[in-house]
């Protein structure tokens, strides 16, 4: 359980760096009117009167939190000659290390059992309690 466990957390850790998103404010004056992630942020009704008006109260600010673009990635060239030693000797004698099994000869593998005639725990009335 604990493995599965940090193996997802792993996983969520990765994802979670490499998500880019926005955030988005809208302030009218000095107050906040609305804050929206991944979308456009609503504007207020005193934005329509400012096109009019030609004045500006109000104005947005836009986060952008980048996520990782890069992830490093190792390959087996990447390692020190005595480590590349060590990895083909370990997977060499890991591979190599496991035996088959003989076959295992069944004397009675083609033996039927006998007919029942008569239940014989009933005969005897003897049952397993």
């Amino acid at each position: 359980m604990l493995h599965k466990t940090f193996s997802v957390s792993l996983a969520l850790i990765v994802l979670f760096s490499t998500v880019s998103f926005t955030i988005e404010k809208h302030f009218c004056g000095d107050t906040l009117v609305d804050v929206a992630i991944f979308t456009d942020s609503e504007k207020c009704a005193m934005e329509a009167l400012e096109i009019l008006q030609k004045k500006t109260c109000c104005k947005d600010e836009i986060n952008v939190v980048e996520g990782q673009d890069e992830l490093k990635t190792a390959s087996f060239e990447d390692l020190d000659f005595e480590q590349q030693q060590f990895l083909t000797a370990f997977v060499y004698s890991y591979i190599t290390g496991f035996e088959s099994l003989p076959k295992e000869t069944i004397p009675h593998n083609d033996y039927s059992p006998p007919n029942l005639v008569a239940d014989i725990q009933v005969l005897d009335q003897v049952f397993i309690i």
